[in-house]
């Protein structure tokens, strides 16, 4: 530990279990306050939990502009300032261009592109006026290739949210706010579970999938005034699975 996010605030969204638990364990080490969102009030309270007196867990649906809000001005009310966001909460269904309902597409590209806006939206009046902040986006290596495993709403989703970024980041650079994304390959999850992701680990260069504890080193490095020079960008964090 070396306190690299000392004094500062985080609102981790999905942050539950798997990626997004693994960044609130890393910003809590590094001595952040962090309120832990996930739709599973009950994963959020036990993450919290774990990670001691300096977190908050809170109920969150990313895609309901009523729960963000609300979400939001409990973080405040609680801590009194927000620095960091992590747009982390996400949503897949396996599907096909043939088989994807209107259902399916509706709600995966609500929680994954409607989500990180609505988030967004939320905190910038808090980060404008204290003049900082740290948006960290997540996409996906799927948002590049067209979903070898994902399938077209998460795909088109995600590419939704790698222009997102940029478009943040260019909107709130005068106000200091930096807005960076990560895009994970294939990181073992509950959501990379699936057979569909088998033919992809094998064939990651660095011959092994990714850990969540990967992603949030990165979401650490970009949280941090590390990077403090660095915004509009998207990390690859896949093994060489996809290079550019």
């Amino acid at each position: 530990m070396t306190g690299k996010l000392q004094h500062k605030t985080a609102l981790i969204t999905g942050a539950g279990r798997g990626i997004g638990r693994a960044i609130a364990e890393c910003f809590a080490r590094e001595s952040a306050q962090v309120a832990v969102a996930d739709i599973d009030p009950d994963t959020a309270s036990t993450t919290a939990a774990a990670l001691g007196s300096g977190a908050l867990g809170l109920a969150m649906d990313v895609s309901s502009k009523a729960s963000v809000l609300a979400g939001t001005a409990q973080v405040l009310d609680e801590f009194g300032q927000l620095d960091i966001l992590v747009n982390n909460a996400g949503y897949l269904v396996y599907t096909t261009f043939e088989s994807c309902s209107e259902e399916n597409w509706d709600r995966i590209v609500d929680v994954n592109m409607k989500g990180p806006f609505l988030c967004a939206q939320a905190v910038i009046p808090h980060m404008k006026t204290r003049r900082q902040g740290a948006i960290i986006n997540m996409t996906s290596l799927a948002a590049k290739t067209g979903g070898l495993a994902a399938g077209p709403p998460y795909a088109a989703a995600k590419a939704g949210v790698l222009t997102l970024t940029i478009g943040l980041a260019r909107a709130l650079a005068p106000d200091q706010i930096r807005v960076n994304a990560i895009a994970p390959g294939v990181i073992d999850t509950a959501m990379t579970a699936a057979p569909e992701h088998d033919q992809l680990k094998a064939s990651i260069p660095l011959g092994r999938s990714g850990q969540p504890e990967d992603v949030a080193h990165c979401a650490l490095f970009l949280a941090s005034d590390d990077a403090q020079h660095i915004t509009g960008e998207t990390i690859d964090v896949n093994g060489g699975l996809y290079m550019d």
